[in-house]
Formats: structure tokens, sequence, C-alpha cells
């Protein structure tokens, strides 16, 4: 195979069960730090994602898929520049199931990679909130940041789960695309329309919700954010504890199902099984 040549998907299947060992045998404080690296770079996608697509009048879908190619530095940064992610790390199964490491090591990686997002996160939230990047554009960057966290917090339990379940294969395929890639122009394209097509589309990952949904709670005490927001006061009213830990839980579940088993146990029957 020629070096400019990306790798075949067998290829990818075996590099992902390979990098997933290392992964889970990583110390603590390296998936601890990195993780938290992740969650700020995650964050960061999505302060440029509603930058970028505050005040606009492109309509609906054009609007939308703006914002997911904005949201998708995220990723490029997660992958390009090295960190640990949750969800991309839902891949970590394949190695699992090929009996290379163990479920408790997996759990493990799980764990403290999500502890280390929800930091990274949290980080961010605070940083911009202090640089008061929500009043920009006469305060319709903050109006536009509050109605994503608020809208995200009202959603039922079983709703987040699905779109849970859709964003996270659209990451780990993201994920996968990039592994395929030689170069980083390769990756950055690869990992482009996934994510700009879960963004897009409205649906749910847990990493992102840990910083949208806490930078929301924040800018809702600002005058004239709520009206700003365009939402009705009983939509504001469920942006609090109780809708993000519900959203979080529903998202982290939903992420899980579409990351390890939709896609990381499916390429693993696919390409990694032992032949009956």
């Amino acid at each position: 195979m020629s070096a400019v040549e990306a790798f075949t998907p067998a290829e990818i299947a075996h590099l992902v069960e390979t990098r997933g060992v290392a992964k889970a045998g990583a110390p603590t404080v390296t998936l601890l730090v990195l993780g938290g690296l992740a969650g700020a770079f995650i964050a960061l996608g999505a302060v440029l994602s509603t930058t970028i697509t505050a005040g606009s009048s492109l309509g609906y879908g054009p609007t939308k898929w703006l914002s997911g190619i904005g949201f998708s530095l995220g990723l490029i940064l997660v992958v390009i520049a090295g960190a640990e992610l949750f969800t991309g790390n839902n891949l970590v199964v394949m190695s699992v199931v090929s009996g290379h490491t163990s479920v408790g090591r997996l759990l493990r990686n799980w764990g403290l990679v999500y502890v280390g997002n929800l930091a990274g996160a949290l980080l961010i939230v605070f940083l911009v909130y202090g640089a008061k990047w929500w009043s920009g554009g006469d305060g319709a960057v903050g109006g536009a940041a509050l109605a994503t966290a608020a809208s995200k917090a009202a959603l039922p339990f079983w709703v987040v789960f699905y779109r849970g379940i859709l964003a996270n294969i659209l990451v780990c395929l993201a994920v996968w695309l990039a592994t395929a890639g030689r170069t980083v122009v390769d990756k950055v394209f690869a990992i482009i329309f996934p994510i700009s097509a879960f963004v897009a589309a409205g649906f749910e990952h847990s990493v992102a919700n840990m910083y949208i949904i806490p930078e929301g709670m924040l800018i809702k005490g600002q005058s004239g954010m709520a009206a700003a927001s365009g939402l009705p006061a009983e939509v504001l009213a469920k942006l609090n504890l109780h809708g993000l830990a519900s959203n979080l839980a529903a998202a982290t579940l939903g992420n899980i199902v579409g990351g390890a088993v939709m896609v990381g146990l499916v390429y693993w029957f696919v390409y990694l099984r032992t032949a009956d």
C-alpha cells in the first residue's frame, strides 16, 4: 500500500483495537489530564459554533450546518492535538471483546476520562463567562447560548437518550474515518462531515452538554438574556441542576449505545471476530 493511501476499514479496526489496549492501560493522571483537555477542546468547539451562528439570517438548515462546522473544531483538536474523549473512547470496547483488555480497565478508562472531560468543560464555562463572551453581538451570542442550553435541559429523558445514540454513532464514525487518514488534512476533512451532521440534526453529545448547559445556567441570570433567548419562561425554568443531571444521564447512556454497540461492536463483528 502506498504511504499516501488511506487505511482500509479492516486496517482501521486493527488500529482502533490496538490503541484501545493502550488507552485502557494508561496511567490515571494521564487519563485525567488528557480528559480535561478533551473537555476543554469540545467546549471551545461549542463556543465557536455559537459565536458564528448567533443572529444568523441564513435560514434553519444552513445555520445549523454552519454551527456544526464550527463545532468540528472540538474533535479536530482532540484527534490532532491529542486528548481523551469519553464518547470516542466508547470504541475501546473492541479491545475488550477481542480479549486484549478487561471490562474493569474499560470502565476505569471511561470513568476517569468522563471526570476529566467534565472538569475541562467546566473550566471553559467559567473562563468564557468571566470573559463576558455572552455579551457579543449586542447580546445575540448570549441569547443563542441560553436558548440552546434551555432547549436541551427541557427535553424529555428518552428523547435525549435516542438523540445520544445518534450523536455518538456519528462521533465514533468521525473518529473511525480520521483513523483512516495519514495526514492532518485527511483527518480534518474526515471529521467535519460526521460532526457537522450530528450538530445540524440536533443530536445530544454528553461532553458538549457538560459545557453548553452550565454555561446557559450562568448566562440565564444576566440582564436581558432571557428576552434575547426568545424562549418562554416555562422552558427557561427547566434550565437548572435537575435539567443538567437528567440530560447528562440520558445523553451518556445513549452515547454508550451509539458508540460502543452500534459502531464498536458492529465493526468488531465484521472485521475482528474469530471466524467459525
